[in-house]
């Protein structure tokens, strides 16, 4: 049942692939393709080299990377059924749908109140209440909800909602920053090898948190340690912060990047932040 809702928004995906209509291209300059794509690497270059650039992307990676996941452990312990509540599979798969609702209102609650607000400011916030949210699962682990009268299910709800709240609030700007980092003819490209770039820090993550359940000797049936892991991973949640120098100070709605890199093809008509985005679609009529 959960697996089929969450097939549903990937089914609508194949759906509008199948049925959305494309004009074929005529007489495309097929002997072009390597001279453009020669053109795109060295726009690509120029523009990692650029500090306004190569340092917000090194943030992203940073951010990313220092949060442990241990995910893993956290699901076999809420399956246990001797240290942690025993819940079912199904159970397991219904709070994380809820906490989707969690992630929904992030969104809204960012584009409606905090999309204004200085990128450094909204990195500072994000990243501290980030850390600190990690703190909930130390409370489930160590079974202090049960010691204040709070259920398990119940608390498992809150803690997952507000950790995707919180997680989808520190990653909006991260998206909006990086819309604002695309030279202008390769924005496609450049915003594949920045979400790249994102990925490797998730990846880096997901390393760094097995390598740390398993030094803690957190198995699918010792929890002993678990709680540990949970601290070491809140605390470097917070290390990011001392990097927010990497973000620039200034405001999301103006542009970052040098004019000359928005400069279109066509001319030397500097693009407005608010168009950047509609360049490709301007070149190619």
């Amino acid at each position: 049942g959960v697996f089929g809702l969450l097939a549903i928004p990937a089914s609508l995906v194949v759906l509008v692939g199948i049925l959305l209509g494309e004009s074929q291209v005529r007489n495309f300059a097929y002997r072009r393709v390597k001279e453009k794509i020669v053109d795109a690497s060295k726009v690509m270059w120029t523009t990692l080299k650029c500090r306004d650039v190569w340092r917000p992307c090194l943030y992203m990676y940073l951010s990313l990377a220092v949060g442990l996941h241990i995910h893993e452990g956290m699901f076999y312990w809420y399956t246990d059924a001797k240290e942690g509540p025993s819940f079912s599979q199904e159970v397991v798969g219904s709070i994380f749908s809820v906490g989707a609702v969690g992630s929904l209102f992030g969104v809204l609650l960012y584009q409606n109140f905090l999309k204004n607000h200085p990128f450094r400011d909204m990195f500072f916030w994000a990243q501290l209440l980030h850390g600190v949210s990690g703190l909930l699962d130390l409370v489930l682990v160590l079974r202090i909800n049960l010691k204040l009268g709070m259920p398990d299910y119940f608390f498992v709800v809150v803690d997952e909602a507000v950790s995707r709240m919180i997680g989808r609030i520190k990653w909006m700007p991260f998206l909006v920053l990086s819309s604002k980092l695309f030279p202008s003819g390769i924005e496609g490209t450049f915003f594949a090898l920045i979400m790249s770039i994102d990925q490797i820090g998730l990846l880096s993550s997901a390393w760094s948190g097995g390598l740390v359940l398993h030094m803690l000797n957190v198995t699918r049936t010792q929890f002993d340690k678990l709680w540990i892991a949970i601290v070491i991973r809140s605390l470097l949640r917070l290390i990011p912060i001392g990097f927010l120098f990497l973000i620039p100070r200034s405001d999301p709605n103006l542009s970052i990047l040098p004019s000359e890199m928005l400069r279109t093809k066509r001319g030397n008509d500097v693009l407005e932040p608010e168009n950047i985005e509609m360049d490709t679609l301007v070149n190619s009529i």
